[in-house]
């Protein structure tokens, strides 16, 4: 398929087992561009494969699955676009983690699918909010939560050093308060 075809075909975004080719792909390679970028910044190279295999260890995805969880993988007609995954903080409270959209597919409208998708998701799940936290050198994942009303909140949690910039929004269609 040209990408023209594949720029006219909808966005599907279904929920994937993390344990799928699929799913495993796309978290490498999300993985490895937020390590690039990283090791690129702060010291001049790129990650080395240890690195991603550790980082993958120490960040694992099985939270990413029901009844706490899914993760979601974007599609345009065969071609994998990207993945999202929602996992529950606390029963009012959902956290977005490993949003990522393959460099070729960016700029076409697909991690805003797939952020509108993880919210849908999030809901469903009885979430009221959703959370997220990232670094301040992924200036385009920060642009892209701002776009889509999530607002900047102080750190709820967190050993992580990497997290610098933590994101909130409220949710239509979760759990009433009460």
């Amino acid at each position: 398929m040209s990408d023209a075809a594949a720029l006219r075909l909808p966005l599907a975004v279904a929920a994937e087992p993390v344990d799928s080719p699929t799913a495993a792909a796309l978290l490498r390679e999300y993985y490895t561009e937020v390590a690039d970028r990283y090791f690129e910044l702060h010291e001049g190279r790129r990650s080395t494969q240890e690195e991603i295999a550790e980082g993958l260890a120490e960040y694992p995805s099985a939270d990413l699955m029901p009844p706490h969880g899914v993760l979601l993988v974007a599609r345009r007609g065969e071609a994998v676009v990207g993945c999202a995954g929602v996992r529950l903080l606390d029963a009012r409270t959902a956290e977005l983690k490993q949003m990522y959209v393959r460099p070729a597919s960016r700029g076409l409208g697909g991690a805003g699918g797939l952020l509108t998708a993880a919210e849908t998701a999030a809901a469903r799940l009885g979430a009221e909010r959703v959370r997220l936290d990232t670094r301040l050198d992924l200036v385009e994942a920060i642009a892209l939560y701002r776009r889509h009303g999530f607002t900047e909140i102080p750190p709820y949690h967190h050993d992580d050093v990497y997290a610098e910039i933590f994101f909130e929004k409220r949710l239509s269609g979760g759990r009433s308060a009460g």
